[in-house]
């Protein structure tokens, strides 16, 4: 029985977070062992808001070594870059045309990242329809998505319906996966929004790749809700309970176990261990990341990963095309 293909990615916009590790990375590894798993750069999708030419280089290539940094097998999963398979943006402009602009104009992310600006750029209207190119095109059977992405895959599912319905069966529906995660990670500041490499105050998330002393002080530093008691109530102690989270995710403590071990000593040891826990978590992450770029290897994996997306993605996009009518040479 052929496994359960899975496709999912991240942009390279910023440095990923704990945040990123704990909430997907963590379960990409696992899948990676029991599915079929595509795991991309999104770097396509990063430029729908203005990058700076040499950022977006060094984060595409940053983000790709964190991968496989954080385990992912090259050899067990294929890791590429999205725009390094022309069909993505092929596939993206055909299902643009089959998308409404009701479709797209409902799209809260949209809101969200336009609110308050005087112009903005037409892909991150259009967005949507790429997002669902780069799912369909691999035909997906499940796509790992938080609460923010949800819209984006019902309109992928619309989307191959639409196609399916007017030029025959081509797409599979993907369906939605949610990952078996101990938390979702907050921020360090307002543990009422989620921890976001888009923060523009960097004390807010742990960057997976911040120095040791760097994590000890953003740690220290993050807020925590009044009284001393160390205990997990995220209704009336959101803070805390988000640090707690973060706790569990580095170490093999339960929730129980950590309010036990700091009954009664306050938010100060229990902050310092956590930060220590962070760091003993990351730290063989960083020193991988690190033998990773000084190899040079990292290319070979991406064009090696590039030519297996590449091999799916066109036998798709010849059926798509055949299918619409383009003439074919």
């Amino acid at each position: 029985m052929s496994k359960l293909r899975v496709l999912s990615g991240m942009q390279p916009s910023g440095q990923l977070t704990l945040g990123n590790y704990i909430g997907a990375l963590k379960n990409y590894v696992k899948l990676q062992h029991t599915h079929d798993c595509y795991f991309m750069v999104v770097d396509l999708h990063a430029i729908t808001v203005p990058q700076d030419p040499a950022a977006l280089k060094e984060q595409t290539e940053s983000v790709a070594a964190v991968y496989l940094a954080a385990g992912i097998d090259p050899n067990a999963a294929t890791v590429f870059l999205q725009s390094s398979v022309k069909a993505h943006a092929e596939l993206g402009w055909l299902l643009t045309t089959l998308t409404y602009m009701g479709e797209l104009e409902r799209m809260t992310q949209f809101k969200d990242k336009s609110e308050g600006k005087e112009s903005v750029g037409a892909g991150l209207f259009t967005y949507p329809s790429l997002m669902a190119g780069d799912i369909l095109l691999y035909n997906g059977d499940l796509v790992p998505v938080g609460e923010d992405q949800r819209q984006h895959l019902e309109l992928t599912r619309d989307l191959a319906h639409r196609f399916n319905t007017r030029f025959g069966e081509t797409f599979k529906i993907p369906q939605g996966y949610i990952p078996e995660v101990g938390a979702r990670i907050m921020s360090l500041d307002d543990a009422s929004k989620k921890m976001s490499k888009s923060n523009p105050n960097a004390g807010s998330y742990i960057a997976l790749l911040d120095a040791p002393d760097v994590i000890r002080k953003k740690i220290s530093r993050a807020v925590t809700d009044s009284g001393r008691e160390v205990k997990f109530d995220p209704q009336n102690k959101p803070e805390v309970s988000n640090l707690i989270s973060i706790y569990t995710q580095c170490t093999d403590l339960s929730i129980a176990e950590v309010e036990a071990k700091y009954e009664g000593q306050g938010y100060g040891p229990f902050k310092k261990d956590l930060a220590e826990a962070v760091v003993g978590l990351l730290e063989p992450i960083q020193q991988r990341y690190r033998e990773i770029r000084e190899s040079g290897e990292l290319y070979d994996i991406l064009r090696s990963g590039r030519d297996r997306a590449e091999a799916a993605a066109e036998a798709t996009i010849r059926e798509v095309k055949q299918k619409m009518g383009f003439v074919q040479l």
